[in-house]
Protein backbone atom coordinates (compact mmCIF):
# COMPACT_ATOMS: atom_id res chain seq x y z
CA UNK A 1 0.00 0.00 0.00
CA UNK A 2 1.05 3.58 -0.65
CA UNK A 3 1.98 6.44 1.63
CA UNK A 4 -0.51 9.28 1.36
CA UNK A 5 -0.91 13.01 1.98
CA UNK A 6 -3.89 15.35 1.64
CA UNK A 7 -3.35 18.92 0.44
CA UNK A 8 -5.83 21.34 1.98
CA UNK A 9 -5.84 25.12 2.01
CA UNK A 10 -7.07 28.10 3.95
CA UNK A 11 -9.45 28.88 1.09
CA UNK A 12 -9.83 29.07 -2.67
CA UNK A 13 -7.00 30.45 -4.84
CA UNK A 14 -4.22 30.13 -2.25
CA UNK A 15 -2.17 27.95 -4.60
CA UNK A 16 -3.09 24.37 -3.69
CA UNK A 17 -2.84 23.08 -7.25
CA UNK A 18 0.35 25.05 -7.95
CA UNK A 19 2.04 23.65 -4.82
CA UNK A 20 0.69 20.16 -5.46
CA UNK A 21 2.27 20.25 -8.90
CA UNK A 22 5.64 21.14 -7.35
CA UNK A 23 5.25 18.37 -4.77
CA UNK A 24 4.58 15.75 -7.44
CA UNK A 25 7.44 17.15 -9.53
CA UNK A 26 9.85 16.75 -6.61
CA UNK A 27 8.72 13.18 -6.00
CA UNK A 28 8.97 12.26 -9.69
CA UNK A 29 12.46 13.76 -9.98
CA UNK A 30 13.55 11.57 -7.08
CA UNK A 31 12.38 8.33 -8.61
CA UNK A 32 9.07 8.01 -6.78
CA UNK A 33 6.13 6.29 -8.47
CA UNK A 34 3.62 9.00 -7.52
CA UNK A 35 -0.06 9.65 -8.20
CA UNK A 36 -2.43 12.61 -7.96
CA UNK A 37 -6.07 12.45 -6.86
CA UNK A 38 -8.88 14.95 -6.38
CA UNK A 39 -12.37 13.82 -5.45
CA UNK A 40 -14.28 16.66 -7.13
CA UNK A 41 -13.10 19.36 -9.51
CA UNK A 42 -15.16 22.40 -10.56
CA UNK A 43 -14.63 25.15 -13.12
CA UNK A 44 -13.45 23.00 -16.02
CA UNK A 45 -13.50 23.62 -19.76
CA UNK A 46 -14.89 21.30 -22.42
CA UNK A 47 -13.16 19.56 -25.28
CA UNK A 48 -14.51 19.82 -28.82
CA UNK A 49 -16.44 16.58 -28.24
CA UNK A 50 -18.16 18.10 -25.18
CA UNK A 51 -16.28 16.10 -22.56
CA UNK A 52 -14.86 17.98 -19.59
CA UNK A 53 -11.12 18.48 -19.10
CA UNK A 54 -10.03 18.07 -15.45
CA UNK A 55 -7.98 21.27 -15.45
CA UNK A 56 -6.24 20.95 -12.08
CA UNK A 57 -5.26 17.36 -12.80
CA UNK A 58 -3.96 18.27 -16.25
CA UNK A 59 -1.89 21.10 -14.77
CA UNK A 60 -0.34 18.83 -12.13
CA UNK A 61 0.36 16.11 -14.71
CA UNK A 62 2.06 18.56 -17.07
CA UNK A 63 4.14 20.29 -14.38
CA UNK A 64 5.20 17.14 -12.56
CA UNK A 65 5.70 14.77 -15.46
CA UNK A 66 3.97 11.88 -13.68
CA UNK A 67 2.82 9.07 -15.95
CA UNK A 68 -0.56 8.44 -14.29
CA UNK A 69 -3.44 8.50 -16.81
CA UNK A 70 -5.50 11.69 -16.60
CA UNK A 71 -8.77 9.76 -16.36
CA UNK A 72 -7.61 8.12 -13.11
CA UNK A 73 -7.06 11.44 -11.32
CA UNK A 74 -10.57 12.71 -10.58
CA UNK A 75 -13.91 10.85 -10.50
CA UNK A 76 -16.17 13.94 -10.42
CA UNK A 77 -15.64 16.80 -12.87
CA UNK A 78 -17.91 19.85 -13.24
CA UNK A 79 -18.05 22.81 -15.59
CA UNK A 80 -19.41 25.52 -13.29
CA UNK A 81 -16.79 27.31 -11.17
CA UNK A 82 -18.64 26.88 -7.89
CA UNK A 83 -18.46 24.52 -4.93
CA UNK A 84 -18.91 20.86 -6.01
CA UNK A 85 -22.19 20.56 -4.11
CA UNK A 86 -23.66 23.44 -6.11
CA UNK A 87 -22.10 22.37 -9.40
CA UNK A 88 -23.69 18.93 -9.08
CA UNK A 89 -27.04 20.55 -8.24
CA UNK A 90 -26.80 22.38 -11.58
CA UNK A 91 -25.22 19.64 -13.69
CA UNK A 92 -26.17 16.39 -11.95
CA UNK A 93 -23.75 13.58 -11.06
CA UNK A 94 -23.46 14.26 -7.31
CA UNK A 95 -20.41 13.00 -5.42
CA UNK A 96 -20.76 9.60 -3.78
CA UNK A 97 -18.38 8.92 -0.93
CA UNK A 98 -18.10 5.20 -1.65
CA UNK A 99 -16.87 5.89 -5.21
CA UNK A 100 -14.34 8.46 -3.98
CA UNK A 101 -12.93 5.97 -1.47
CA UNK A 102 -12.92 3.08 -3.97
CA UNK A 103 -10.94 5.05 -6.56
CA UNK A 104 -8.54 6.33 -3.91
CA UNK A 105 -7.82 2.84 -2.65
CA UNK A 106 -7.19 1.61 -6.20
CA UNK A 107 -4.48 4.26 -6.56
CA UNK A 108 -3.04 3.27 -3.19
CA UNK A 109 -2.58 -0.29 -4.47
CA UNK A 110 -0.80 0.90 -7.62
CA UNK A 111 1.45 3.81 -6.60
CA UNK A 112 4.10 4.38 -3.93
CA UNK A 113 2.90 7.86 -2.92
CA UNK A 114 -0.59 9.28 -3.45
CA UNK A 115 -1.21 13.02 -3.08
CA UNK A 116 -4.86 14.01 -2.77
CA UNK A 117 -5.83 17.64 -3.30
CA UNK A 118 -8.90 19.16 -1.71
CA UNK A 119 -11.51 21.45 -3.23
CA UNK A 120 -11.51 24.97 -1.77
CA UNK A 121 -10.97 25.23 1.97
CA UNK A 122 -11.41 22.62 4.69
CA UNK A 123 -15.14 23.40 5.12
CA UNK A 124 -15.96 23.05 1.41
CA UNK A 125 -19.26 21.16 0.87
CA UNK A 126 -18.70 18.39 -1.66
CA UNK A 127 -22.29 17.14 -1.74
CA UNK A 128 -25.35 18.40 0.09
CA UNK A 129 -28.71 17.39 -1.37
CA UNK A 130 -28.34 13.65 -1.90
CA UNK A 131 -25.78 13.07 0.85
CA UNK A 132 -24.12 15.45 3.31
CA UNK A 133 -20.39 15.32 2.46
CA UNK A 134 -17.83 17.93 3.42
CA UNK A 135 -14.16 17.87 2.54
CA UNK A 136 -13.31 16.83 6.10
CA UNK A 137 -15.54 13.74 5.71
CA UNK A 138 -13.45 12.60 2.74
CA UNK A 139 -10.22 13.14 4.68
CA UNK A 140 -11.54 11.11 7.62
CA UNK A 141 -12.92 8.35 5.39
CA UNK A 142 -9.58 7.97 3.61
CA UNK A 143 -7.70 8.09 6.95
CA UNK A 144 -5.16 10.53 5.56
CA UNK A 145 -2.96 13.21 7.13
CA UNK A 146 -2.81 16.78 5.83
CA UNK A 147 -0.52 19.51 4.61
CA UNK A 148 -1.97 23.04 4.69
CA UNK A 149 -1.31 25.61 1.94
CA UNK A 150 -1.72 29.30 2.79
CA UNK A 151 -0.88 32.59 1.14
CA UNK A 152 1.97 34.36 2.92
CA UNK A 153 0.28 37.77 2.90
CA UNK A 154 -2.06 39.81 5.06
CA UNK A 155 -4.75 37.82 6.90
CA UNK A 156 -2.97 34.49 6.84
CA UNK A 157 -2.51 34.30 10.63
CA UNK A 158 -6.26 34.26 11.10
CA UNK A 159 -7.04 31.88 8.23
CA UNK A 160 -4.26 29.45 9.18
CA UNK A 161 -5.25 29.53 12.85
CA UNK A 162 -8.94 28.91 12.18
CA UNK A 163 -8.26 26.12 9.68
CA UNK A 164 -5.88 24.39 12.09
CA UNK A 165 -8.35 24.76 14.98
CA UNK A 166 -11.14 23.17 12.93
CA UNK A 167 -8.88 20.31 11.90
CA UNK A 168 -7.84 19.72 15.51
CA UNK A 169 -11.49 19.66 16.60
CA UNK A 170 -12.23 17.05 13.91
CA UNK A 171 -9.09 15.06 14.88
CA UNK A 172 -7.54 15.53 11.43
CA UNK A 173 -3.73 15.31 11.67
CA UNK A 174 -1.87 18.32 10.28
CA UNK A 175 1.74 17.49 9.35
CA UNK A 176 2.91 20.92 8.19
CA UNK A 177 2.18 24.25 6.53
CA UNK A 178 3.48 25.70 3.26
CA UNK A 179 3.36 29.46 2.71
CA UNK A 180 2.84 30.42 -0.93
CA UNK A 181 3.86 33.71 -2.58
CA UNK A 182 6.43 34.16 0.17
CA UNK A 183 8.93 37.04 -0.09
CA UNK A 184 12.11 36.48 1.88
CA UNK A 185 13.06 39.69 3.65
CA UNK A 186 9.45 40.89 3.71
CA UNK A 187 8.89 41.93 7.34
CA UNK A 188 5.21 40.92 7.40
CA UNK A 189 5.77 37.59 5.64
CA UNK A 190 8.56 36.65 8.02
CA UNK A 191 6.38 37.54 11.01
CA UNK A 192 3.41 35.66 9.56
CA UNK A 193 5.59 32.55 9.41
CA UNK A 194 6.52 32.85 13.09
CA UNK A 195 2.96 33.64 14.18
CA UNK A 196 1.41 30.79 12.18
CA UNK A 197 3.78 28.33 13.84
CA UNK A 198 3.04 29.83 17.26
CA UNK A 199 -0.75 29.82 16.80
CA UNK A 200 -0.92 26.26 15.50
CA UNK A 201 2.08 24.48 16.98
CA UNK A 202 2.73 23.19 13.46
CA UNK A 203 5.94 23.81 11.51
CA UNK A 204 6.07 25.77 8.26
CA UNK A 205 7.92 23.18 6.18
CA UNK A 206 8.49 25.33 3.07
CA UNK A 207 8.10 28.86 1.78
CA UNK A 208 7.38 29.16 -1.94
CA UNK A 209 8.05 32.33 -3.89
CA UNK A 210 5.69 33.52 -6.63
CA UNK A 211 6.06 31.52 -9.86
CA UNK A 212 8.59 29.14 -8.30
CA UNK A 213 9.66 26.19 -10.42
CA UNK A 214 10.88 24.03 -7.54
CA UNK A 215 9.87 23.27 -3.97
CA UNK A 216 12.42 24.42 -1.39
CA UNK A 217 12.38 21.22 0.66
CA UNK A 218 14.48 18.09 0.39
CA UNK A 219 12.92 14.98 -1.10
CA UNK A 220 13.45 13.10 2.17
CA UNK A 221 11.77 15.84 4.22
CA UNK A 222 8.87 15.89 1.77
CA UNK A 223 8.45 12.12 1.85
CA UNK A 224 8.45 12.19 5.67
CA UNK A 225 5.15 14.11 5.57
CA UNK A 226 3.39 11.12 3.96
CA UNK A 227 1.89 8.35 6.03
Amino acid sequence: MSKNLFITGTGTDVGKTFITGLILKKLKQNGVNAAYYKAAMSGNERRADGSLIPGDALYVKNISGIEQPLEKMCPYIYEHAVSPHLASRIEGNPVRLDRVIKNFRELCRTYEYVTMEGSGGILCPICFDEEKIQLSDIIKACDICCLMIADAGLGTINSVGLTAAYMKARQIPLKGIILNNFQHGNFMHEDNLRMCEYMTGVKVVACVKENAVDLDISAEALKSLYE
